[in-house]
């Protein structure tokens, strides 16, 4: 996970920018905690491990999961309840709907959890539906790139963990 720099600054003026004028505006005030948690995320990758070491990539636990999921629906309501409520937002059950698990997986992706992916492809598949239904086209298609992205890292992410677990059977079978 890459540090903060100038570029990501400007993307996340840009994108905040664009989702406020097309009334999104979760999503636009998403793109400040993304920047929050991607720099708790840089961190969490480099010292976040055992003895403060890089974190390697490992599954969520069934009981993780059931507490993730619950806090998504949680926030998706809420959002949902505060868009509507105060806001002049055209969809504002589809903006809580796509920003919770978005801000889910991010989480899940600062903390090297492979099943962050799953949840990055349906928040993209959502993410398309609604960005076209609003014109913007253009982000749409960047929405269909980072699904493909997702797809490339749910796969290494995989490969990583496997070739952890045969190796650690083979030191195991070794002793």
């Amino acid at each position: 996970m890459p540090g903060i720099g100038r570029s990501e600054s400007r993307t996340i003026s840009s994108f905040f920018v664009l989702f406020w004028k097309a009334k999104l505006y979760a999503d636009a005030i998403l793109q400040f905690v993304y920047l929050a948690i991607s720099i708790f995320g840089w961190w969490n990758w480099l010292f976040g491990g055992e003895g403060r070491t890089e974190l390697r990539v490992s599954r969520t636990n069934t009981t993780s999961l059931f507490l993730i999921a619950a806090s998504t629906a949680a926030v998706t309501i809420l959002l949902s309840t505060l868009l509507r409520r105060f806001t002049d937002s055209t969809v504002p059950f589809v903006d809580g709907v796509t920003t919770a698990p978005s801000l889910t997986a991010q989480y899940m992706l600062s903390r090297k959890l492979l099943e962050n992916w799953c949840v990055w492809m349906t928040a993209d598949v959502i993410y398309i539906a609604l960005y076209c239904y609003k014109s913007l086209y253009l982000t749409g298609v960047l929405y269909l790139v980072f699904f493909g992205m997702c797809i490339a890292g749910s796969s290494g992410w995989y490969k990583s963990l496997s070739s952890r677990a045969a190796l650690a059977a083979q030191e195991a079978a070794a002793q």
